[in-house]
């Protein structure tokens, strides 16, 4: 029998895992985050970012659903939040964007996500069977990513027979972190991850997988808990990555953030 989680988070808080109820809440999470509130995402297309929301809410929910599906996907839960509308009560929560209202801004789309999910931790089981089509659409709004993602990849060296599953309960695969801003400041995006970490060593996986876009969480992940080992596997230094553009040459499609390192970390969890 696995040992009990020994990560706990403040008493309000409750961690869960995600169904497909969860999905539109999550994506919302998710899109707002990112579109309002990375280090990456938001510098880099700063115009129209209402939206490029609406458009990735529209694009992610596919990639969103089959991490869901995968049953290792988690999420923290606010047990004493009070809901904004009654309708939102009704259903257990409820997202009131209107993606005809392209003026609104993050603090108006944030106040419309009226439910109790509040953080989110996305996962999959590496050995699941995937040919990065559920990529495809969400670069239709945030290109730039491909750079991203082709950067780290150039940086791993390792073999793929040292670290890839060859059967399912291996190795998990980490598929997107958030939290919501007005829950910032609680310590959710670290202690759900130490949390997942040992959740995941419970259920018999042996290795942990993670590409990090904030510094906060490469600390988190390059720093876990005993007895968890992290190994940097490769970094991409948001303002070193150059793309060949047709007609300017070189350029750095980043080159608005502040410097930071995106990694992509391993975590043992023998």
């Amino acid at each position: 029998m696995a040992s009990p989680n020994p990560i706990h988070l403040p008493s309000r808080f409750q961690i869960r895992q995600l169904t497909e109820r969860d999905v539109p809440h999550a994506l919302a999470i998710t899109t707002h985050a990112n579109t309002f509130h990375s280090p990456i995402w938001a510098p880099t297309y700063p115009n129209d970012q209402a939206a490029r929301a609406y458009r990735l809410q529209q694009t992610a929910i596919n990639f969103i659903a089959i991490n869901v599906i995968s049953g290792l996907s988690y999420g923290v839960f606010d047990t004493e939040y009070k809901f904004k509308r009654p309708e939102s009560a009704a259903t257990g929560g409820k997202l009131w964007w209107d993606s005809r209202n392209t003026d609104a801004t993050g603090a108006e789309l944030l106040e419309q996500m009226d439910f109790p999910l509040v953080s989110i931790a996305m996962a999959y089981d590496g050995a699941e069977p995937r040919d990065g089509s559920e990529w495809a659409p969400i670069l239709e709004s945030v290109p730039a990513y491909a750079y991203l993602r082709a950067e780290l990849a150039r940086g791993d060296k390792r073999d793929p027979d040292s670290w890839k599953p060859r059967g399912y309960g291996e190795v998990v695969r980490r598929g997107g972190t958030a939290t919501r801003q007005d829950y910032a400041g609680f310590g959710l995006a670290k202690g759900m991850a130490h949390w997942h970490l040992w959740e995941m060593k419970g259920r018999g996986f042996s290795g942990y997988q993670i590409t990090t876009a904030h510094p906060g969480l490469s600390r988190v992940f390059l720093n876990p808990p005993a007895p968890f080992r992290a190994e940097l596997v490769s970094r991409a230094g948001i303002g070193e990555v150059e793309v060949e553009d047709g007609e300017e040459g070189v350029v750095r499609p980043f080159g608005k953030c502040e410097a930071f390192d995106c990694c992509l970390i391993w975590v043992d969890l023998r």
